[in-house]
């Protein structure tokens, strides 16, 4: 098992922290001494997730705070007592929804995959970018996912309002998204000189409610999809499943742009090992297109291209993630 390393003294957002992959990286995460804010859509489901972890842990840090990723008030207003308390030292992009059974909407009106799995991160990362330069060694951690391969980035309809909708490709695209945006972000931390480390995890074949509730909302019948229902497919418990997410946060070997998942049987299982980037993924032009897009669509834009530590670096010759780190590790 993963050893998180000390984390004395930080303080971390966990987006759906109140079940989940997010649940046992707010455990692991205040286990190991840091203040984690456990930011979630329903309050009470958070205040039972903090209660399950101070039963194992009394004396863990851990706040519960509301935030609902469709919903950019909701986004904003969250980074806004972000900002206000003054700290965060790590930003961690969990949260997500599966394969809703139909095309559904934000209250902005993105369609909900994009929307709530791609844009909302965005807006919330982009937002909580001067609180997180202000710390000494920050990061943002986004989680993709393996569906990602198959994924691709549609320009002309990205919210799936002229093609006939498919829950697992807009899925797909959504965690696509999610990858180019964490790459995205360490090219442009490396341009601007900032000591930000952006890197991206997935974790295998998990075993969540992400597949069964997360795929209805909270219905009582789950829709049945190509993604929760193979039950041939080796899969692990949560333990396991958030052991990237969790060294691609605090080890101090993750690399900027890199991007982590399990290294056993098809990837789906196993510890932790760098993942394979999809091509699309790489594609620098599109990251760069689809970050401009994103903050088109959510009014959130970066902060000047200096802060206090001074001014940026030159950007790299190609605009993309400095020499040796394209695809670090690359495993096959």
């Amino acid at each position: 098992m993963y050893a998180v390393p000390d984390q004395t003294g930080k303080t971390v957002v966990v987006t759906g922290a109140n079940s989940g992959t997010g649940e046992e990286a707010a455990r692991r995460l205040a286990d190991a001494g840091a203040h984690v804010i456990m930011a979630v859509r329903t309050p009470a489901k958070g205040e039972r997730a903090r209660d399950e972890i101070l039963a194992r842990n009394p004396r863990a840090g851990l706040e519960v705070r509301r935030i609902d990723l469709a919903d950019l008030a909701s986004v904003q207003e969250f980074a806004d007592g972000i900002l206000a308390g003054g700290r965060l030292d790590l930003l961690v992009n969990n949260a997500g929804v599966m394969a809703p059974p139909s095309r559904m909407a934000t209250a902005d009106g993105f369609e909900l995959q994009f929307g709530s799995n791609f844009l909302g991160p965005f807006a919330l990362t982009v937002r909580l970018l001067p609180v997180l330069l202000a710390a000494s060694a920050p990061r943002v951690v986004t989680m993709s996912s393996g569906t990602a391969s198959y994924g691709s980035i549609n320009f002309d309809d990205l919210q799936w309002e002229r093609r006939r909708y498919s829950a697992n490709r807009s899925y797909a695209q959504s965690k696509l998204a999610d990858l180019m945006l964490a790459r995205h972000l360490a090219v442009l931390s490396r341009e601007r000189g900032w000591n930000l480390l952006s890197a991206a995890a997935h974790p295998g074949f998990t075993r969540t409610n992400l597949q069964s509730a997360g795929a209805s909302l909270g219905r009582d019948r789950p829709k049945r999809s190509l993604l929760n229902s193979l039950p041939f497919l080796p899969s692990q418990g949560v333990e396991q499943g958030v052991e990237p997410l969790l060294y691609a946060a605090t080890s101090p070997d993750a690399a900027a742009g890199a991007y982590y998942g399990p290294g056993g049987r098809f990837d789906l299982v196993g510890p932790t090992a760098p993942a394979r980037i999809p091509r699309q993924a790489l594609d620098d032009a599109t990251a760069a297109r689809l970050w401009a897009e994103a903050e088109r669509l959510t009014g959130a834009s970066l902060p000047a291209p200096a802060d206090s530590r001074g001014a940026a670096r030159p950007p790299h010759a190609d605009g993309g993630l400095p020499d040796g780190i394209a695809n670090p590790g690359l495993q096959v």
